[in-house]
């Protein structure tokens, strides 16, 4: 192996491990099951790896990565309502089925509680939550991931933090 092929590869080691817990997590939230999550995270380190040579650098490394992360899950969630032959987007009963399944989650506490109430969210509300609840990301940082204006991500975290709200009964 040359040098420059052993520094890519040690870079691209360091940046696996720099990522791998926050980009597990966004997409965990996303698609619930964890085999999944492993599955569509290694796919990102993947893509990223084979793609690395397009980043332009206009963006961040982690807001790339993340874009690619949000990306795959939305195509995996995709693949799951065609093949479960769903065709409203508010149907993600599946989702729901995963978090009663889930052994990390006891199906009475207020943590499974907030997630059977995120994954009824529309989906770009679920996105946005997600980011901006759970990953404190910045309304500017999700803007450049989804690209969407930041307007647009306020109203969209404003509606699901009242669906949220009102499906827990606060």
């Amino acid at each position: 192996m040359l040098k420059d092929e052993q520094t890519a590869h040690k870079a691209f080691e360091m940046l696996v491990d720099l990522y791998s817990q926050p980009l597990y997590w966004q997409i965990r939230k996303l698609v619930i099951n964890h085999s999944e999550t492993d599955d569509l995270l290694q796919n990102v380190f993947l893509k990223a790896w084979k793609n690395i040579h397009n980043f332009r650098g206009d963006a961040k490394l982690s807001t790339w990565l993340h874009k690619i992360a949000i990306n795959e899950s939305l195509n995996f969630l995709h693949q799951e309502k065609q093949k479960r032959e769903i065709t409203d987007n508010s149907d993600d009963n599946f989702l729901l089925a995963g978090i009663a399944a889930d052994e990390y989650f006891d199906g009475e506490s207020v943590e499974a509680q907030l997630l059977r109430a995120v994954e009824q969210l529309p989906e770009k509300q679920r996105l946005v939550f997600n980011m901006r609840y759970y990953d404190e990301m910045k309304y500017e940082e999700i803007s450049e991931i989804l690209g969407t204006s930041v307007g647009a991500l306020k109203a969209s975290y404003h509606h699901a933090v009242k669906k949220i709200s009102a499906q827990l009964g606060i």
